[in-house]
């Protein structure tokens, strides 16, 4: 079983005030501590068991500068076998179907079963990329998937809907899940995985290499379009209801009544 899994480098803004930058579209980072973005960390890990139970390779893949190198690393010292890194500043990262053009050519060619990423960005809250991914290689995908079975050229998959329901869905292969949270317990990295992750092949690929126009993926070519940023402002209009029951009861009442709710 042939795997890839897609990662992204994502900052640490529990602890960090955030502001934006001068620009108005974008967060001053400087700040901020990165690393692997928490769903992408669970895909990893479902990736790197597939692997354990069936046999087969993972391949890891990551959109993002140099700096990104050590949360790469750190993903081959739990299992993986290689990596590539696709850094160059003509993509358009805002918009996530370019982002999935980008994705779906360095895979595009090369012998794979299944392709997971996360179900989800914590710095962006995009849900978009790897649905979008599926659809640029032309191979069925499942959303929010919370477990996988394997069978002889099939994936069944349960996804986590709304409203704590569940849907099982069998797709034959190859396919594309995005994986929630939960779906298991990511590992920590061995120091013995973090000295042999140095030796893993790493490659770095640029839109060149990957044969695309930059005229597909840059932002005059997108759809998406980032306005502005700003900190939204947060207003309190609460009010305390004071006295005894049956005056909380008609004050409330009347309020309701004022404001069309009876």
């Amino acid at each position: 079983m042939n795997t890839f899994v897609c990662i992204k480098r994502v900052p640490d803004t529990s602890e960090a005030e955030v502001k934006v930058d001068a620009s108005g579209k974008d967060v001053d980072s400087s700040k901020f501590s990165f690393d692997i973005n928490d769903a992408d960390n669970y895909a990893v890990e479902e990736a790197i068991l597939i692997k354990e139970k069936v046999g087969g390779t993972v391949k890891v893949v990551c959109m993002g500068p140099k700096d990104s190198d050590v949360m790469i690393r750190m993903a081959l010292a739990k299992g993986g076998d290689s990596a590539i890194r696709i850094d160059d500043p003509r993509i358009n990262v805002i918009d996530p179907l370019q982002v999935a053009k980008v994705l779906a050519a360095t895979i595009k060619g090369q012998e794979f079963d299944l392709v997971l990423t996360g179900c989800m960005a914590s710095d962006d809250g995009n849900m978009a990329v790897g649905v979008a991914l599926a659809e640029e290689l032309g191979i069925p995908h499942a959303a929010m998937v919370k477990k996988v079975e394997l069978g002889e050229g099939k994936v069944k998959v349960h996804r986590e809907l709304e409203g704590g329901l569940s849907e099982v869905v069998e797709m034959n292969l190859p396919a594309v899940l995005t994986i929630q949270t939960g779906i298991n317990e990511p590992r920590y990295a061995p120091i013995k995985g973090i000295r042999m992750a140095q030796k893993k092949e790493l490659k770095v690929l640029t839109l060149d290499d990957l044969g695309l126009s930059e005229n597909d993926v840059n932002e005059a070519a997108s759809l998406v379009e980032l306005k502005n940023l700003y900190i939204p402002e947060v207003v309190s209009h609460a009010e305390i209801i004071e006295g005894e029951p049956e005056q909380k009861a008609e004050i409330l009442a009347e309020k309701l009544v004022k404001g069309g709710l009876l």
